[in-house]
This record gives C-alpha cells, sequence and structure tokens, in this order.
C-alpha cells in the first residue's frame, strides 16, 4: 500500500507519498481500506518531529479516518467485511490501509457521506471527552471555545448549543466569526482587536464562563482562569501558544476553579473504548436528526497531504481539511 511518511522532519515538503508495508490486524482489531483521513493540529507537530507516536502504533500521521472494513483480526465480533465505519486512531489514516482496536470504530452516522464521517471521530471524541465527561457542561451554563472555528471549535459549538448552553468564542476574523454564528455561537470575539476576558465579562453581567475549551495552553492560561465564573472549568488540550505559563493560584482557588488538560492519543484503549461508546450513543443521534454536522473546509488527494498542512500552519481554514485515499 501507499501512506504518507516522514522520512525528516521539517515542514510541509517533509510529507512523502511511499509505498509501505500493509499492516496486518492483530487481535482485537480490523483492517480498513480507508477512503479519506483529516488532518488535525497533532499531525503537524507529529511532521515537525515534536509529537512521537504512542509505542507500538502505525508511524505514519492521521487520527482518524473513514472507510470500510477489509479484514477482522482474532477476537473481533460485532463488525463484518464490508462495514462502513470511521474510526479514532493512534496513528496511521495518512495511508492507504490501517489497522485499528475494534473498540474505536464506530458506524458511519445516518445521513452523513462516507468521505465526509472521517471528519467526525477526533473532534467529536474530544468535545464530548472533556466538555460534557470531564468539564460536565450543563444546560444555561456558558462555554467559551477558543479557536471557535477549527474542527474542534465548530463541533463544540454545535453539541453546547444542543444541550442548551450558551456559546462563547474567539477567532481572528469576521468572516470565521460569522461561520461560528451560523452554528449558533451567541459571543463573537476577534482575539486580535478584542479582549476576551472583558467580553466574556460583559456577556456575562460579570460571572464569566462556567466551562473553557483551549487549544492554546501557556499564552491564554492567566487569562484564563480570570475568563472563569466561580467554580468554572478549565479544559486546555493544545498548546499552539507554548507549554510553559504562570498560574496565579490566588485567583483560582477564589474561584473554587479546576483545570484540566488531557491528550486522547496517548489514552489507554480501555478509555478510548469508553469515550467511543459514550460518543456513539449520545452524538451520533443529534448527527442522524440533522442538529450536529461535519464541517468540512474542502477535500485533496492524499498524496497532497503537504499543502493540507500547509493550509492548517496558516489558519486558512474553517472545520477540517480532509485527505481522499485514491
Amino acid at each position: 500500500m501507499y501512506a504518507i511518511t516522514i522520512p525528516e522532519p521539517g515542514g510541509p515538503e517533509a510529507l512523502v507519498w511511499a509505498e509501505v508495508p500493509d499492516p496486518v490486524p492483530g487481535e482485537g482489531e480490523v483492517l480498513i481500506e480507508v477512503v479519506a483521513s483529516a488532518v488535525n493540529r497533532a499531525d503537524l507537530l507529529q511532521r515537525q518531529g515534536l509529537y512521537a507516536p504512542p509505542p507500538g502504533s502505525s508511524p505514519y500521521p492521521g487520527l482518524e479516518c473513514s472507510g470500510r472494513i477489509a479484514a477482522l483480526g482474532p477476537g473481533v465480533s460485532g463488525w463484518a467485511v464490508g462495514d462502513e465505519v470511521c474510526a479514532l486512531l493512534a496513528g496511521g489514516g495518512y495511508a492507504e490501509k490501517v489497522a485499528v482496536p475494534a473498540g474505536q470504530l464506530l458506524p458511519v452516522p445516518e445521513g452523513v457521506e462516507l468521505r465526509r464521517a472521517a471528519a467526525l471521530p477526533e473532534v467529536t471524541c474530544t468535545v464530548w471527552s472533556n466538555v460534557f465527561m470531564v468539564a460536565h457542561l450543563r444546560p444555561d451554563e456558558t462555554l467559551l471555545v477558543h479557536g471557535g472555528s477549527s474542527g474542534i471549535g465548530t463541533m463544540a459549538i454545535q453539541l453546547a448549543k444542543a444541550v442548551g448552553a450558551r456559546v462563547a468564542v474567539t477567532a481572528g476574523s469576521k468572516e470565521k466569526l460569522d461561520y461560528c454564528a451560523g452554528l449558533g455561537a451567541d459571543v463573537l470575539i476577534n482575539y486580535r482587536e478584542q479582549d476576551f476576558v472583558e467580553e466574556v465579562r460583559q456577556a456575562t453581567a460579570g460571572a464569566g464562563a462556567d466551562v473553557i475549551l483551549d487549544n492554546m495552553g501557556a499564552k491564554y492560561l492567566d487569562r484564563n482562569v480570570q475568563a472563569l465564573a466561580l467554580n468554572g472549568r478549565l479544559a486546555i488540550i493544545g498548546m499552539q501558544g507554548g507549554v510553559q505559563g504562570e498560574l496565579n493560584i490566588s485567583a483560582l482557588l477564589r474561584k473554587q476553579a479546576a483545570i484540566t488538560a488531557t491528550s486522547l492519543r496517548a489514552r489507554p484503549l480501555g478509555e478510548k473504548a469508553t469515550i467511543v461508546a459514550a460518543v456513539r450513543e449520545h452524538i451520533w443521534p443529534l448527527i442522524a436528526s440533522g442538529g450536529v454536522r461535519p464541517v468540512v473546509d474542502r477535500e485533496l488527494p492524499m498524496s497532497e497531504a503537504g499543502t493540507a498542512h500547509q493550509l492548517l500552519d496558516e489558519s486558512g481554514h474553517i472545520g477540517k481539511v480532509l485527505l481522499v485515499a485514491p
């Protein structure tokens, strides 16, 4: 088969479409013939040599895919060859085939085209696990989403609105903020021109955000704490703004707030399977009813993964960028 390889870390040009050995499904795994994968920020870090795959996983980038089951490994039940699925991966989505634990499989939701289903596993699992399973967002609470026009952001907006929460978002342009508004975002903040702490305070009559979903890390740490409400919860899922920040413990104590930081990729298989099962139970019906949908900016041939990475490097997209296998 062919896959996107990274012979040497570097820029988008470091991604090479090359012939590699076919994967073989092990105990409890299935082999998927990949139709499409989606690009995530973690893939960019892996390309740069900053985010190695977990031990034993595929060396190729790609944290999610859609396709058809080509073979079942020993001990797999409940799935059949030919089933159309999408999957959460530890790596290997940028390829014609990938082996994945059966617990990380999801059926393609009703009403979603097979290729576009590749845009769902990573964002739904990330948002559900952080915003709902860990931060426990409730109806009538306020969620602040940094990077509202990203793949994660567009899904977070839709899911928060589906449970009756109020949503504030940050983004860097009117076009992106307008798109977020179309998904239901209530408070629109241009981070280039506005102070999100002050905007959230004004929008909540001084209370602050009950939950913040943050992709920036160190750069926003202090201001995120300032923006939290009493008993607020800050969920950090990225480090685009750096890895070391200063935390005002006194401010955190005054707000009786909590900070969590998670990485989906490195979680044990059992935890991933639990998250995937929860996504299937809670989110798949919302997608089937049309209340929630994948947001796809564009589709590119998988061999042009470098172009897709350049788009993300420049933040020149809204939602997800898909890579379509030959």
